[in-house]
């Protein structure tokens, strides 16, 4: 279960306070201060998975493309603060965040082709708060990956079954389409990206592919 710490504070409170030294890790949702909990076995190989697919693909067609670490995704309008599961980075575009350099913070849509959240138990957050925050950002491509089959019927359809969920900005909102079974997830982003939906969920349930 996510813990949530009550007490309301601002971005920049947020920053000079977390993480702590405990290893634990933090996101602000409308000035809320969320611990989120230890993910789970399947979960880390799921997120492993796809960065080694988007590093060889962007790698191969010479894209100007990272993944970093920890870096925060931030929606100019709120204090709010997202540390997504998988960050795709335009690194030319690095220069032009003015909260890079000291809190690897980026706000910008041209930073950040594509976004990944890999669902656990804070489901909502990922269809609901995340989606909405993450196309007001003008992020032009957003996946959750519920492997799991645990968002709502209305996301994911009756009865439930293991989803990619690839939101795509068209004229400033999002589209989605959605992916099962052997379905090829067509990428805006990774155009000639070979990957179906069930080699994403196999991925949480067997070594990950050579």
């Amino acid at each position: 279960m996510i813990q949530v710490l009550r007490k309301l504070v601002t971005f920049d409170e947020f920053v000079a306070r977390y993480p702590d030294n405990t290893g634990k890790r933090y996101e602000l949702h409308d000035g809320v201060i969320v611990e989120m909990s230890q993910p789970t076995g399947e979960h880390e190989e799921i997120i492993v998975f796809l960065v080694q697919k988007f590093i060889l693909e962007y790698s191969r067609i010479s894209l100007p493309y990272g993944i970093p670490k920890t870096v925060l995704v931030k929606p100019l309008e709120s204090e709010s603060a997202y540390s997504p599961d998988v960050l795709i980075l335009n690194l030319p575009n690095l220069v032009n965040e003015p909260l890079w350099k000291k809190e690897s913070t980026v706000s910008q849509a041209e930073s950040i082709p594509l976004a990944v959240e890999v669902v656990s138990s804070n489901w909502r957050d990922d269809y609901l708060k995340k989606a909405a925050d993450y196309e007001a950002v003008g992020i032009p491509e957003y996946w959750i990956v519920d492997y799991a089959a645990l968002g709502g019927r209305r996301f994911i359809g009756n009865p439930k079954q293991p989803t990619v969920s690839l939101y795509t900005l068209i004229e400033g909102e999002y589209q989605v389409s959605q992916f099962q079974g052997s379905d090829r997830i067509v990428s805006p982003t990774l155009r000639e990206l070979n990957l179906t939906a069930e080699q994403i969920f196999q991925a949480g349930r067997y070594p990950v592919e050579p």
